[in-house]
């Protein structure tokens, strides 16, 4: 870990502590205690509401990444754009125990022409906000927006560092906009006396990128980010192995067999504290348990219909919850993860 990442990390712990409240601290003790009691007793068990909420504002991306449902363009849920009163609504009911908020789940969030009053809601009203961006809709007449929103954390994909690499997966991006983004963004902020967002590089490891491994480094660097952060890709039908799945195994999910298939490195264990520290919201109020769920195909209520409190733990929720204990291999959605 560089000197860089963990200044960048103790300015976010100091942010994400400073909007906490007595009550956002004691609603996370009684998540966690509910956590270990229903593990012990091998059934559901809830006190506490979401702590953690990933609101996803728009289905819809300028690229076409191959592992992604929004690049592949191939849902089966409907697509379409968070609705400015519907978030209002949600964080509102939420604004009391919520201390982390994910503007993200799929699609690109700079397509949402309100993204940025999102934010400033959220934060005006002391939740700690983040969000996932490609970068290329960082310009001169965004950035002092993104400046003034109060976002606490933007994270960036970057998954090459030459632009031949870079398209390989990102398909449609350009990655010097990207660059040329993250440097104004980095120059304004510091020229402002600003300390946020905090810029964080998210490099997606795979087999096509794992020798641009340096370059990033040394990119990240020279743009002066606050964080490089390695993150492991998952791989759709990856018993079968594939191209994305890097040789140097340290930035794999799964691992080869002597038959030739492929397994999960971490074995999947009958807990998921996910399911008890906050949930996903789509962009037309759908709560599903976790970002795997890309298409929604677990869905526990919808927060247009049904408040949060009550969706959260009673029905669906509690049956989703009991089987993961049991049996979590029998959910299509956790057979790809670790945890």
């Amino acid at each position: 870990m560089t000197a860089a990442t963990v200044k960048s990390k103790f300015i976010l712990a100091k942010a994400f502590l400073r909007y906490l409240t007595w009550k956002k601290i004691v609603n996370v003790f009684l998540l966690y205690g509910s956590f270990h009691w229903s593990r012990l007793v091998k059934r559901p068990h809830m006190q506490g509401l979401p702590t953690a909420l990933s609101v996803e504002p728009t289905t819809g991306c300028n690229l076409r990444c191959p592992e992604c449902p929004s690049g592949l363009r191939s849902f089966t849920r409907p697509t379409g754009m968070l609705d400015k009163a519907l978030y209002q609504k949600i964080i509102q009911e939420s604004q009391g125990h919520l201390s982390y908020l994910h503007l993200y789940f799929q699609g690109e969030p700079f397509l949402h022409p309100e993204l940025l009053d999102l934010v400033r809601y959220a934060d005006e009203r002391k939740i700690f906000t983040a969000t996932s961006t490609n970068a290329h809709f960082l310009t001169k007449k965004t950035v002092p927006k993104v400046l003034a929103s109060g976002l606490k954390q933007l994270i960036v994909s970057v998954d090459g560092a030459s632009q031949g690499v870079y398209e390989q997966y990102r398909i449609g991006g350009k990655l010097d906009r990207v660059k040329e983004g993250i440097a104004l963004l980095l120059q304004e902020r510091k020229a402002s006396g600003k300390r946020f967002p905090q810029v964080i590089f998210q490099f997606l490891v795979t087999g096509k990128n794992e020798h641009e491994l340096p370059a990033i480094r040394a990119l990240a660097a020279a743009l002066a980010v606050d964080e490089l952060q390695l993150k492991t890709a998952q791989i759709y039908d990856y018993e079968k192995g594939s191209e994305l799945i890097p040789k140097d195994l340290r930035y794999s999910r799964y691992l080869p067999q002597k038959n030739g298939k492929w397994i999960l490195k971490k074995p999947i264990r009958n807990k998921c504290w996910r399911m008890w520290q906050g949930a996903v919201v789509t962009w037309d109020g759908d709560v599903v348990p976790c970002c795997f769920d890309k298409d929604a195909s677990h869905k526990m209520g919808n927060l247009g219909e049904t408040a949060l409190s009550h969706i959260w733990s009673t029905g669906a929720y509690n049956t989703f919850r009991k089987q993961l204990l049991e049996d979590r291999k029998q959910i299509e959605i956790c057979k790809n993860c670790s945890e």
